[in-house]
């Protein structure tokens, strides 16, 4: 999550977050300008339409059009800031369980091998599920869980540390009251990473983006038609 400074006006309108956007954007403006502008000249200087023509009071259509297109947009930007607060609040629970998980395994053994691997699994469980929504895992030098980067990863972190807490159980320094409780919190590092999996690939329906797709290739091929009789080539 990026942290800033909500009270930067100017830094936020003049600072592109990422100048690929804009280098992938500029070549279709430049595009749709120099359409517009083979539009304008066909209906003037060709067609020799007039501001008598039917075809000037396509702008009232275009108004429509554009209503409707700002309730798909809405539509869009509602369903990704859901699934990023949905995100968001995951990832806050995976904190607070890890922080609980901790907190109650510390004061259940003074082995120190024990406490080692707590302390690397816990934050190490965070960190490798990052890496495997973004579909790539990076190894990191550690002697406590044997990783197989080919299969699911945080599982075995999981796998892992639920391991050495039954082996604790055995022992008996973890009474069954115990183990049940900390089960618990182990298995919600699961239930935070299926429902991870869950947003990353159940993208927006596809008829709906193939829909709203067309609907703005639509609207700004038809868009020079309805502003070239205000603006003439400024459009």
């Amino acid at each position: 999550m990026i942290s800033y400074n909500p009270k930067e006006w100017f830094k936020f309108i003049f600072t592109f977050h990422r100048a690929d956007t804009l280098r992938e954007l500029f070549p279709l403006i430049i595009a749709v300008g120099v359409y517009t502008g083979v539009v304008e000249y066909i209906l003037f200087n060709i067609l020799a339409i007039t501001e008598s023509s039917i075809l000037t009071k396509i702008t009232y259509i275009h108004t429509t059009i554009g209503f409707l297109f700002s309730l798909l947009l809405a539509f869009r930007i509602n369903s990704a800031y859901d699934r990023w607060w949905e995100g968001r609040k995951l990832w806050g629970a995976l904190t607070n369980n890890s922080r609980n998980l901790a907190i109650k395994l510390k004061h259940l053994t003074d082995d120190k091998d024990d406490i080692a691997f707590f302390n690397f699994s816990i934050p190490f469980y965070a960190r490798v599920l990052k890496h495997h929504l973004r579909d790539h895992y990076h190894p990191e030098q550690q002697e406590y869980v044997n990783i197989n980067p080919n299969k699911h990863v945080p599982n075995q972190v999981a796998s892992a540390i639920i391991e050495r807490v039954y082996s604790l159980n055995k022992k008996g320094k973890i009474n069954p009251e115990q183990l049940l409780t900390i089960n618990e919190e182990i298995t919600s590092f699961t239930d935070i990473c299926g429902a991870c999996e869950r947003i990353k690939k159940t993208p927006i329906p596809f008829s709906y983006s193939v829909f709203i797709k067309k609907f703005i290739f639509t609207y700004i091929m038809t868009l020079p038609f309805a502003w070239v009789f205000e603006l003439s080539y400024y459009a």
